[in-house]
């Protein structure tokens, strides 16, 4: 038995454990669906951390910075960045407004029905657009590193998707937690370690090891070029490379306050203190792991080799690769079972938030109108809804096969998320006259448009996109009409003038009264652990 699978199969009999033990402790809702809010402000900073730092993180970035230098190390930033904007406009008054999902934010105030119909489609379209690229990622890590064992990406695909069945369905909120911060705390370990490890090959000369980054070598159409990583431009080329970087940094930037997965984290907290205080956690523990990601990326490059990398699974293995070529197969099987802690985490976290959403908003308070449900109704729906969306997820993925980048892909989920659900939110929070048709406006349009422009663009249309895989590619022959790869620079600012001009050209007498109640509430916490429905 390799020693790959063994680590693999040892961290899945520890989460199934922790699974089981979960699975007890989480009969009813506000047990399955936000873990009895009894997570503490570190254990939530951990989750945070654990649910944020995904495989497009670790394989993905690693990856872009190995093959394009500096550009790639934009992802960083913006990913890094990103989280001000939940600390000082999101953390605090979501969670004194909310119960369960984002929707219960924009359901205090305006009308139900259409608010949280529109608010659940979002929902599960960013989850699944983010687990498939987690699913891509696990399908291409598992099936090269178990090739000797028979299992192919199809095969590898199936078994994660299987796994984050599992979680959610029988361990709810409470299992996906303790997964999420096994994995930060495993991905840290392991980030930190092969940092060190890239520097001690460097003699901790920074100077030396920055100096090798400036003299890339690798081969293009069979002839060897010399580039230096970094300078800008390898990726993001004329003419609309700095259109497209801004384009992807205001995804990244708005599109984590919009996240659905991050934003019901906020739920499983006793208050919006402890909230705040998960955020600073998560800050410290994401800041620390996107520097780190230079030396991952840097050091692939000049240590492994593009070419290298290229011919031994792809972009997607740069750091499991650079850990075998600084420590050998122990250290490869190590980073590997962390990679892969790392998908199954993030891809628990999105299912529970998908399925929290249709069973919560769609389910009892759009097909049900917000009536009670029979004991335990409620679970079950979120439980059927976990298996259909990790199928088709599996589905998806298996269908766009092992070459897709998981960065580029988890960029398209956060544009959705900035362009559709961001805007409500703030309107909601911080804008008296929102009405309910704004509401309705701004996701319908920030979800259509950026979907649209994203299968307009050059990543899905004519035969050069570089980050969709043949299969995929092959669809749609035809010029690109949208020229950017992520559409955040037009679709984010649709969505917010939709959300905008649909609330200015309609009055909802009752939202405006009910903005000073929630005002009060969402700065106070007054009424916090009450339903949110009126």
């Amino acid at each position: 038995m390799s020693l790959p699978l063994i680590m693999f199969l040892a961290f899945i009999a520890a989460t199934l454990g922790i699974t089981y033990w979960a699975a007890h402790k989480s009969s009813g809702e506000s047990a399955y669906f936000a873990a009895g809010r009894r997570i503490t402000g570190w254990q939530n900073g951990l989750a945070i951390s654990g649910d944020y730092m995904s495989a497009a993180s670790f394989l993905g970035i690693a990856g872009l910075i190995a093959f394009y230098g500096y550009d790639g190390f934009m992802y960083s930033v913006g990913f890094l960045v990103a989280y001000l904007t939940v600390l000082f406009i999101i953390a605090e008054p979501l969670r004194n407004t909310g119960k369960y999902t984002m929707a219960d934010v924009l359901a205090y105030r305006l009308r139900a029905r259409p608010v949280r119909a529109w608010a659940a489609l979002s929902t599960l379209t960013v989850s699944t657009f983010y687990m498939i690229a987690q699913m891509v990622g696990a399908g291409a890590l598992v099936s090269l590193l178990l090739t000797d064992a028979g299992i192919s990406f199809s095969g590898a695909v199936t078994v994660v998707g299987a796994l984050m069945i599992v979680y959610v369905v029988f361990g709810g909120m409470l299992a996906t937690t303790w997964v999420q911060i096994i994995k930060a705390v495993l991905l840290m370990s392991g980030t930190f370690l092969l940092s060190f490890l890239v520097l001690a090959h460097f003699g901790f000369d920074l100077e030396g090891f920055f100096a090798a980054t400036s003299q890339v070598s690798y081969h293009v159409d069979g002839e060897m070029i010399t580039q230096n990583f970094l300078t800008p431009g390898l990726y993001y080329k004329p003419p609309y490379g700095a259109l497209d970087l801004i384009s992807l940094g205001m995804a990244l930037i708005f599109g984590t306050a919009g996240l659905p997965h991050i934003l019901i984290r906020f739920y499983t907290v006793p208050d919006a203190k402890t909230a705040r205080m998960s955020v600073f956690w998560a800050m410290l523990l994401i800041g620390a792991f996107y520097m780190m990601t230079t030396f991952l990326g840097f050091g692939a490059a000049t240590i492994v080799g593009r070419d290298a990398i290229s011919s031994n699974g792809g972009i997607n293995m740069s750091a499991p690769l650079l850990a075998e070529a600084l420590a050998g197969d122990f250290f490869f099987a190590f980073i590997s079972a962390v990679a892969f802690a790392t998908i199954l985490a993030v891809v628990a976290g999105l299912t529970i938030s998908a399925s929290t959403s249709f069973a919560h908003d769609f389910y009892t308070n759009v097909i049900h109108h917000g009536n009670a449900r029979p004991p335990g109704e409620e679970v079950r729906v979120a439980r059927w809804t976990a298996l259909i969306v990790g199928a088709v997820s599996i589905a998806v993925a298996i269908v766009l096969g092992p070459t897709a980048n998981v960065a580029f892909l988890v960029g398209l989920a956060f544009a959705v998320a900035a362009s559709a659900n961001l805007p409500v939110l703030i309107f909601s929070l911080y804008w008296r006259k929102f009405t309910t048709r704004g509401a309705v406006c701004g996701l319908a349009t920030g979800l259509f448009c950026s979907i649209g422009l994203i299968f307009v663009s050059p990543s899905f249309m004519g035969v050069d996109g570089p980050e969709v895989v043949d299969s995929a590619r092959r669809m749609i022959q035809a010029p690109a009409i949208f020229p950017l790869k992520n559409p955040g620079i037009v679709s984010i600012p649709l969505g917010f003038l939709a959300a905008y001009f649909g609330s200015v050209f309609s009055s909802e007498p009752l939202a405006e009264e009910k903005y000073t109640e929630l005002s009060v509430r969402a700065n106070t916490g007054l009424g916090a652990e009450k339903a949110t429905d009126h």
